[in-house]
């Protein structure tokens, strides 16, 4: 467990809310979401699409929910979905493209898990009656697990304007898009312009509690609701945590550049530690991804370790660990936690 005397750097994931989401989530107006009533979570739908330039969102209680249903809408049963090969919605949701929607993941791999159209094109299935059809594109900015790296609007705009072309519609997974436009200096809208839906969290670098946003069309939205509640997504008085969320949505994004500048400075100084595989020069954002193989450790005895000096790490696989910094790690604490990296590395130097 996580506590004030750990520097957690597992995920953006575990940050606090601050002291005016609770006053927020504390006075926030309220009534049932479920009949549309709830003023605050209206609110905050409203102003998600907005930001997002589409025409309509919907507070879910978390990505995943989000992610699938995105997936559920956009398909039918039979089809493949075509994703990046290390991306979140095929490694990271318990396969639920498939338990809740009927379709089958056609991962495909790319360098820094950056999609190309080309690479896309490639894995579109023929239009022959006895195999699968492709039914949608699933994309991921940031992309998690290749470090945190970012599609440019230019290189979405490209995928969408061939995906429509052949029919083909364009799901963002944006769990992290503030932190890609943060990145590239633009702003979110931009990054999702022709996207057909997309799903960002309130609950990772923007540091509210619960709650991610669904975004698109108004029809879609409106469909998108059915679905949630079929999820068990109807909350009721969700105002309380829509409150955190706007918080989340107006006041958090202007802070992400000094949660990159963290990730950048804790990359070069752990680049030091001559065991550690770590490359400076790709983080883009607030993901740091640290191979162990010249380590002899393994990634649970290496977090063991650091555990008991006061860090928290997240293993990725057996010779890889991931850090994130987040607004509950400032820089002090980013070279507190590089020193006792070099600290129970030192028998392996």
């Amino acid at each position: 467990m996580s506590s004030p005397d750990f520097i957690d750097l597992r995920s953006d994931t575990v940050t606090k809310p601050t002291e005016e989401m609770r006053v927020a989530m504390a006075t926030a107006q309220v009534g049932d979401d479920v009949y549309g009533e709830d003023p605050t979570a209206n609110r905050l739908q409203d102003r998600a699409a907005e930001v997002m330039g589409k025409e309509a969102a919907l507070f879910v209680p978390s990505g995943t929910m989000g992610n699938q249903i995105a997936i559920r809408l956009h398909t039918r049963p039979g089809q493949e979905v075509i994703t990046e090969a290390s991306s979140h919605v095929y490694n990271y949701e318990l396969a639920a493209m498939s338990a809740l929607s009927g379709v089958m993941a056609r991962p495909v791999a790319a360098a820094d898990g950056i999609l190309s159209w080309p690479q896309i094109e490639s894995a579109i299935r023929a239009r022959i009656y006895y195999v699968a059809q492709t039914g949608l594109i699933v994309l991921e900015n940031t992309h998690n697990m290749a470090g945190g790296t970012v599609y440019t609007a230019e290189q979405t705009d490209a995928i969408c304007e061939h995906a429509h072309a052949v029919g083909l519609p364009v799901h963002l997974d944006g769990a992290r898009i503030f932190n890609a436009a943060t990145s590239l200096g633009v702003d979110v809208a931009t990054l999702s312009r022709h996207c057909d839906s997309v799903m960002f969290c309130l609950s990772k670098g923007l540091g509210a509690p619960v709650g991610s946003m669904l975004a698109g069309s108004r029809d879609f939205i409106e469909r998108a609701r059915s679905v949630r509640k079929l999820l068990g997504g109807g909350m009721r008085q969700v105002g309380v945590l829509a409150a955190a969320g706007l918080v989340a949505l107006e006041k958090m994004p202007r802070r992400l550049e000094e949660d990159h500048e963290n990730a950048a400075l804790l990359a070069r100084l752990l680049q030091r530690i001559p065991v550690l595989d770590v490359d400076p020069g790709r983080v883009r954002t607030n993901v740091v991804i640290v191979g162990l193989a010249r380590s002899g450790l393994a990634s649970s005895r290496l977090a063991t370790m650091l555990r008991t000096e006061g860090v928290l790490v997240g293993i990725v696989d057996d010779l890889t660990i991931r850090l994130l910094t987040h607004l509950d790690v400032a820089r002090n604490q980013i070279e507190q936690a590089a020193d006792v990296f070099r600290r129970v590395l030192r028998p392996a130097v």
